[in-house]
């Protein structure tokens, strides 16, 4: 009787076992619909004609990983949540030249108002494109428009500089990658149209030329892009952006943000998370599935099983943790790095299906 009652407790502690380290795409997708919810109706967040920012941190991965659970969660088309997002962005797309920026130039100082267009042209082309939206090229010709056609930024778009990472601080590279990857999303075999190809010849010699001197995470970037856009790197580039990656992954399988952003100093002079995050860990390992590395593959394995086993199944989301400040991850400022990480851990596990 002992024997067999051992036998029930272990039977029953691997169930459990195996509970936790499944995550969930019912409770990843509640988070990302409610912070979205969240950021919409968030007074700071609204702009020009009843619009709001479309966000580096919430709305942006939220567009490009809401979508990948649909099959998951047996949905038919976009949730409310998301209609309502995409007719935000369609009517900035559509008022183009007649809504205000972001942030003007006569509020936020020069050169913010260049700045709020290049960075919205790219993510609202990137957002349209990944729904193939009836819009997406309207919006990817607003983009083309902004591109930068002189200067030692060549190829790029200018791009909102807070002196905030990982996303508005020194991230004008970050924002090339995303246009990069907004044109080889678009449907239609739009990367090979003709009309565009001069200013993607720019886009990948400026991401070609810039790659060396950027911090690992815009790397990781990169070899996101070059899954868009064929060609743009060598196998041999690819490879050495690949062993860059594995070689910061933590004994637990994740990774962190702080070994991916160089010599970033938080503004409040506290010391950066230094424990593995579901930013980091989603970014990398959907970066690596893109490429084309094996789900075999032993180091990518234990990535997965990280974000696996860290969801946290009470709220839906996996934590990230600011580089500019210590924040209270409880408070909705304190929960960007999260919005941007459920995002990336939906796409990687998704992309593991």
């Amino acid at each position: 009787m002992k024997t067999f009652i051992l036998a029930i407790v272990a039977a029953l502690s691997f169930v459990v076992s195996l509970s936790a380290q499944t995550p969930s795409p019912t409770a990843a997708g509640a988070y990302l619909d409610s912070r979205m919810s969240w950021w919409m109706a968030w007074p700071s967040a609204a702009r020009d004609h009843d619009t709001f920012c479309v966000s580096c941190h919430t709305a942006a991965p939220y567009a490009m990983a809401r979508p990948a659970l649909r099959t998951a969660l047996g949905e038919q088309g976009p949730s409310a949540v998301e209609r309502k997002f995409l007719d935000n962005v369609t009517k900035r797309v559509r008022l183009w030249k007649e809504v205000e920026p972001f942030y003007p130039d006569a509020t936020r100082g020069v050169p913010k108002t260049a700045e709020s267009r290049g960075t919205e042209s790219i993510f609202n082309a990137l957002i349209l494109a990944r729904y193939a939206a009836p819009d997406a090229r309207l919006a990817l010709d607003n983009m083309w428009a902004e591109q930068l056609k002189t200067g030692d930024a060549k190829g790029a778009w200018a791009w909102l500089q807070f002196h905030n990472s990982p996303w508005e601080g020194d991230s004008q590279y970050y924002g090339a990658t995303l246009a990069a990857i907004a044109i080889g999303t678009a449907p239609g075999n739009y990367r090979d149209t003709p009309e565009i190809q001069d200013g993607l010849k720019l886009l990948r010699e400026y991401l070609l030329r810039e790659s060396a001197s950027q911090v690992p995470i815009d790397r990781v970037m990169l070899l996101w892009t070059s899954a868009k856009l064929p060609g743009l790197l060598t196998p041999a580039q690819q490879k050495a952006i690949v062993e860059e990656a594995f070689a910061k992954q933590q004994p637990d399988g994740g990774f962190s943000l702080s070994a991916f952003v160089g010599g970033w100093k938080r503004h409040d002079n506290t010391a950066l998370e230094t424990k593995s995050d579901g930013y980091a860990t989603g970014l990398v390992v959907y970066a690596l599935e893109q490429s084309g590395i094996s789900h075999d593959q032993p180091q990518l394995k234990r990535a997965l099983a990280w974000l696996a086993q860290n969801q946290d199944k009470t709220e839906g989301r996996w934590l990230a943790y600011s580089l500019n400040k210590q924040r209270d991850l409880a408070t909705d400022v304190g929960k960007f790095m999260s919005d941007a990480a459920t995002a990336y851990a939906v796409l990687a596990l998704q992309g593991a299906n």
